[in-house]
């Protein structure tokens, strides 16, 4: 993983670099922040990846991804928001690798009946599917501690201690983030209904 040069770290605190970075746009302080988290950039890449070689490319893309993004975003958690860039945009391969894949259309091959889902995608991915769009229309704050109590497993005082927010804002934040999921998937459904009777 050596594709940034041997950057010596300053020991400043990752928002004292994460302002440094957005105010000069030095590469030079990113890459010493982003030096800290690479190996955990690349476990998230290889258990979406794959193979290693994928996430090796997939971990210098993220850095591009960097590049680009944080001067535009505000970020008080740099490791839980590159955690979630780094997961987004293997996603977002992965979704583009499978959407190169065509095949001619032939009505003949359709079945009939209550086929809703398109041939290769299982009901339990079209819900992952609904589930993660809905879950990045949520508010940026319900959104982030659902996400590190569901899909990385954190109990309520370790989110607190991430977020530097309260416990008791963090329950609150995670109860109205799952509330707002299943209405947000409840929609997502109905709208499908809709679409599948129009059409």
């Amino acid at each position: 993983m050596g594709f940034l040069k041997n950057i010596t770290d300053n020991g400043l605190p990752d928002i004292d670099l994460v302002k440094q970075f957005q105010s000069s746009g030095d590469l030079e302080v990113l890459g010493m922040l982003y030096q800290r988290y690479m190996d955990l950039t690349y476990g998230v890449c290889l258990k979406y990846m794959p193979d290693s070689e994928s996430a090796k490319d997939a971990v210098m893309q993220v850095f591009e991804e960097l590049v680009q993004k944080l001067p535009k975003h505000q970020v008080e958690n740099f490791r839980s928001w590159l955690y979630s860039l780094a997961k987004n945009y293997c996603l977002q391969v992965l979704r583009k690798q499978k959407n190169v894949k065509t095949t001619e259309f032939n009505p003949d091959d359709m079945q009939s009946g209550e086929e809703l889902h398109p041939e290769g995608i299982s009901p339990k991915e079209e819900n992952l599917r609904k589930m993660e769009k809905c879950l990045e229309a949520l508010p940026t704050e319900q959104r982030d501690a659902v996400k590190l109590f569901y899909l990385e497993n954190k109990c309520y005082k370790d989110i607190a201690e991430i977020t530097g927010l309260e416990w008791n804002r963090v329950r609150s934040y995670i109860q109205n983030g799952r509330r707002n999921l299943r209405v947000c998937m409840g929609k997502e459904e109905e709208a499908e209904k809709l679409i599948n009777i129009k059409s």
